[in-house]
């Protein structure tokens, strides 16, 4: 439930975790109640890329830069059609936003899209509780939705948690369109949209790719319907554990060979393609200053992170599996958890995390350089 009110800011806001703790503050954006898992961006900028996230569907943001809305809202920055978070928490907003290609406010675009927020209060705190007790459901009230703590921690309580999610459908596009390529069309790619944000196919298209974006109900049959050169799955939120049909999918591309390419919730499913398992992180990663190795080169590179689920291989062996053997490429630095996987015997590689820098680092780009090479492989 939300309502739009221009007096937002001065309207008391409750968040309440489902372990009874409660912070208290004032109404940022829409003024009602939501509901969502609890997570924290580390990113210093790049807000507007967050918030239009297909992957943070069904999570309230916590916002650890401290100053948020510094550059208002534009039009060209959208990584989708709409703001997915169903919450946003921020410290201390911008009063007067400053950029030429400000548009609106950060709150009038949040209030117009009835996303729910709270400000005002100590995310430096938030974060430090989540990091300490992990990811977990919350709830922010305002306005009349505001009753007592009690009343609203059962409300909380009732509402579903992220494990055993099933919800790339729900973010996916319905109906298939192509991104042509930016100059000669060299490539044709089928991307199976699961979360997918604008900047992927733009990142393909600037390298002579025409990329046909399907939904997350697409088929082999339409995938290859398309005449692929190679194949990409996105990025999406929800639990992998839940994705089946995706799974399916990407083993049959892998039986015919082509070359594939999967990020983020992508990374999940080849995992789960080849084997392996998947489990729910304590907190996730998401930001744009997480650091990883790609182990096939040694080289580290800061990354723009999204994700609360991880693959669980193993770190010190190639792994057999039915494709042909396996083996972690891409590792964190801060924890050990895969970053990235690639098959030995097949034309395909995945990475945990989001190489189209936006928002984030450019350290990732080559990733879609190693595509293209494994499709030139392919066609000679």
């Amino acid at each position: 439930m939300t309502t739009s009110t221009r007096g937002a800011a001065r309207t008391p806001a409750v968040l309440v975790l489902e372990d009874g703790r409660v912070f208290r503050g004032r109404a940022y954006g829409a003024v009602g109640e939501t509901f969502g898992e609890a997570v924290f961006s580390t990113g210093m900028t790049g807000y507007q890329e967050t918030l239009t996230d297909p992957s943070y569907h069904r999570q309230v943001v916590v916002m650890t830069a401290p100053h948020v809305g510094n550059t208002g809202v534009n039009d060209e920055d959208m990584e989708s059609r709409k703001i997915w978070v169903s919450g946003y928490v921020v410290r201390d907003p911008a009063r007067v936003p400053s950029n030429w290609r400000s548009r609106r406010t950060l709150d009038e675009e949040l209030d117009a899209q009835g996303v729910v927020g709270i400000s005002g209060i100590d995310t430096r705190a938030l974060t430090r509780h989540l990091r300490e007790r992990g990811a977990m459901r919350v709830g922010i009230f305002s306005g009349e939705a505001v009753r007592e703590d009690s009343a609203l921690l059962a409300r909380v309580q009732e509402a579903p948690q992220m494990k055993g999610a099933n919800l790339s459908a729900e973010v996916a596009t319905t109906e298939p369109y192509v991104v042509p390529a930016i100059g000669e069309r060299k490539f044709t790619v089928a991307a199976v949209d699961l979360g997918i944000k604008g900047m992927t196919p733009h990142r393909m298209a600037e390298r002579g790719i025409e990329v046909h974006v399907l939904p997350a109900t697409a088929t082999v049959e339409d995938v290859y319907a398309v005449n692929p050169d190679g194949v990409f799955f996105s990025n999406g939120p929800g639990d992998p554990a839940t994705a089946d049909h995706p799974v399916s999918v990407m083993q049959g591309v892998l039986e015919r060979g082509t070359p594939l390419f999967g990020i983020c919730f992508g990374n999940q499913i080849l995992g789960r393609a080849l084997g392996f398992g998947t489990f729910k992180l304590k907190y996730g990663h998401r930001g744009i200053n997480q650091p990883v190795q790609d182990r096939t080169t040694g080289k580290v590179e800061v990354t723009a992170h999204n994700h609360g689920f991880a693959v669980d291989a193993p770190l010190d062996r190639v792994s057999e599996t039915p494709f042909g053997r396996a083996e972690v490429s891409h590792v964190c630095l801060n924890d050990n958890v895969v970053e990235g996987l690639q098959l030995l015997d097949r034309p395909a590689f995945s990475v945990q995390y989001h190489p189209e820098a936006a928002a984030g680092p450019h350290d990732a780009a080559y990733l879609f350089d190693r595509f293209v090479s494994l499709m030139e492989g392919q066609r000679a």
